[in-house]
C-alpha cells in the first residue's frame, strides 16, 4: 500500500469519526496525525501533535499564554520582550501562529474551565463524565466550556482532514500521479524483465538531472528499452504484417503487431497503436539530434516529455500482456459513464446523452432498447456488442 492510499483511508476514517454523533475527535485526531506524517505535511502534524498535548509544545504554548495575559502586557517592554522571546523559542518548535496559535486558538485554550491545552482524549473523558452524571462542573472543569473547546478542535480536525482528502482524491497534482503511474510500471516491470524495469528506472533518473548529456541518453535509452519490451512481446522474424515488417530494427512494428494479436476491441486496438506510432515517430526524430552529438541542442522538456509518453505506453503494453481476450472483463453499458460511451460507441456526445437518458427512462438497456435511440445504428448495436456487456 502506498502512502498515498493509506492516508486516504486513515483520512476516510477521521471524517467517519468526526461526522459521527459517536465518533471519537480523539481517534480523528491521531488518524490525521499518522495521515500528515506519511503525507509530510508539517503544519498539520504538528497541530495535531499539540491538540494531543505532546509536552514540548503544550509547555511552549502555556508560557505564551501567561506572558500575554501578564497584567501589564503589551504597555511593559519588559512583559512585551518576555512574550518575543516565548515566540522565538515557539519559531525554533516549528510553530507558526497562523496555524498553531491563532487567536481563536488562544482564546479556547486560555480557560482552565475548558480544558487548557490538556490532551484531546482527556477532555473528551471530561466531558462525557459531566453528562453521564449530569453535572455542570466538576469542580475545574465546566460542561460549556469543554464543548466549546471540543466543539472548536472538531472544526478544525474537519477542516485539515477534509482539505487532505481532497487533494489526495479529486485534485491531486501531476507529480502524485505520475508518482503513481511511475511506481505500478515498474513494479510490473520488474516482474517481467528486470533489466528492462532498471533500464526505465534509470532514464527517468537520467531527466531529473542537470546534465544536457543524461537528457540525451535518457532519449537513447528509451528507444532501446521500447527495442527490448517489442523483444519481449514479439520477437522478430522475417514476416510481415498488414504491410509492415518485424525485422529487429522495426521494432514499432513489432510492439504495433502484438497490439493487433492481443488486443479485443478495435477502437483500443487502434488507439494503442496511434500512441505507438507516435512515440516511435517522436523517439526518431529526437535521436537524430542526439545523434549529432550537440546535446546542447536537447531541452530537459523534451526528454521529460518523452518519459513520460513512455510510461504511458509501457503502462498500456503490460496491461494488454496481462489482460486475455477471453477473460477480459467488459464493462456494462448500463454502468458506463457518458465519457466511455462516447469514446468507445465513437459517437458525439448528443448521443451518448441520449443513451443515458434512454437508459435512465427504462431502468436498463437491451440490444432492441439501444437500436431505439436516436443516432444509434446498426454499426453503432455492433461496436456497443463488442465493447460492453449488452
Amino acid at each position: 500500500m502506498t502512502p498515498q492510499s493509506e492516508s486516504l483511508r486513515l483520512l476516510e476514517e477521521a471524517l467517519k469519526e468526526l461526522e459521527s454523533p459517536k465518533g471519537s475527535i480523539l481517534a480523528a485526531v491521531q488518524k490525521l496525525l499518522r495521515a500528515s506524517t506519511l503525507l509530510e505535511k508539517q503544519d498539520i502534524q504538528l497541530w495535531c501533535s499539540i491538540q494531543l498535548g505532546e509536552h514540548q509544545y503544550v509547555l511552549a504554548l502555556n508560557k505564551l499564554l501567561s506572558a500575554l495575559t501578564a497584567k501589564d502586557y503589551p504597555t511593559s517592554a519588559k512583559a512585551k520582550k518576555a512574550a518575543d522571546e516565548v515566540i522565538k523559542e515557539l519559531d525554533a518548535l516549528h510553530l507558526k501562529h497562523s496555524v498553531h496559535y491563532t487567536n481563536e486558538e488562544l482564546n479556547i485554550k486560555a480557560t482552565e474551565s475548558g480544558g487548557g491545552y490538556i490532551s484531546i482524549g482527556f477532555i473528551e473523558e471530561r466531558y462525557a463524565d459531566l453528562i453521564r452524571t449530569k453535572r455542570g462542573n466538576d469542580g475545574t472543569y465546566y460542561k460549556n466550556d469543554l464543548y466549546g473547546h471540543l466543539n472548536y478542535v472538531r472544526k478544525k480536525t474537519h477542516e485539515f482532514t477534509s482539505a487532505l482528502f481532497n487533494q489526495l482524491k479529486f485534485s491531486g497534482t501531476v507529480s502524485n500521479c505520475f508518482d503513481l503511474l511511475k511506481t505500478t510500471v515498474d513494479d510490473r516491470l520488474l516482474d517481467l524483465n528486470p533489466v528492462l524495469a532498471e533500464q526505465l528506472m534509470l532514464t527517468f533518473k537520467g531527466v531529473s538531472s542537470a546534465k544536457n548529456e543524461e537528457w540525451s541518453q535518457a532519449l537513447t535509452t528509451c528507444r532501446r528499452l521500447l527495442e527490448g519490451l517489442a523483444d519481449q512481446l514479439y520477437p522478430a522474424s522475417t514476416d510481415s504484417t498488414k504491410g509492415r515488417g518485424l525485422s529487429q530494427a522495426q521494432y514499432v512494428n513489432r510492439l504495433w503487431a502484438f497490439m493487433d494479436n492481443t488486443i479485443e476491441s478495435d477502437s483500443n486496438k487502434e488507439l494503442a497503436k496511434s500512441h505507438v506510432d507516435f512515440l516511435g515517430a517522436w523517439l526518431e526524430k529526437t535521436n537524430k539530434i542526439t545523434n549529432k552529438g550537440v546535446h546542447a541542442e536537447v531541452e530537459q522538456l523534451e526528454a521529460v516529455k518523452a518519459i513520460f509518453h513512455t510510461y504511458l505506453v509501457v503502462a498500456d503494453l503490460l496491461d494488454y500482456l496481462t489482460t486475455s481476450p477471453t477473460t477480459k472483463s467488459k464493462t456494462d453499458i448500463n454502468t458506463a459513464s457518458i465519457d466511455e460511451i462516447e469514446a468507445l460507441l465513437n459517437v458525439s456526445r448528443a448521443t451518448a446523452k441520449a443513451i443515458i437518458k434512454a437508459r435512465v427512462q427504462n431502468g436498463k438497456l437491451d440490444k432492441a432498447l439501444l437500436l431505439k435511440v436516436p443516432g444509434v445504428g446498426p454499426k453503432t448495436l455492433e461496436k456497443a456488442m463488442e465493447a460492453f456487456l449488452l
